[in-house]
């Protein structure tokens, strides 16, 4: 089955690009990043900290049945402009891949649909390889795909 979930890495750069169309209106598919609630369904963790402001800070946090952390991913946020777009910083604990910056931009499509387009920059060529040798591509299409079977029993 193709993956909706598009990542393109280009050879030797220290970037990527993730995009992805969903069956949403924009100001869904925004509340999925903005709003606690709503994130912790489609990511399945628990938002400890979530500023939606400039200088703001947000942090993720997943445990298992015995209640032992077992993701933890926190940043700062440095733009939030509704509907439009999101920077922030993101950093996974207990991980060597440092920190990375992501710019997530929402498109509206039409009244029904939209798009997010997310440039995620690290720090080395390196680092990005290491996170594309694991099931990177994998788990945001999973993800995303929670998200629009999520978020679409708002409408």
């Amino acid at each position: 089955m193709e993956q909706k979930t598009k990542i393109t890495a280009e050879d030797g750069k220290h970037d990527l690009l993730i995009t992805r169309e969903f069956d949403l209106p924009l100001e869904l598919l925004f509340k999925a990043y903005a709003e606690p609630e709503i994130i912790e369904q489609w990511m399945g963790t628990k938002v400890m900290k979530l500023e939606n402001k400039k200088h703001g800070g947000w942090q993720f946090q997943t445990s298992d049945a015995k209640g032992n952390v077992v993701f933890q991913a926190e940043g700062v946020i440095h733009a939030f402009v509704p509907n439009q777009k999101i920077i922030r910083t993101f950093e996974m604990g207990n991980a060597s891949f440092g920190v990375q910056l992501e710019i997530n931009e929402f498109e509206k499509l039409t009244e029904d649909t939209s798009k997010i387009n997310v440039h995620v920059i690290y720090e080395s060529v390196a680092q990005r390889d290491q996170v594309l040798k694991l099931p990177f591509a994998y788990g945001i299409n999973m993800a995303h795909n929670r998200l629009q079977d999520f978020v679409i029993k708002l409408k």
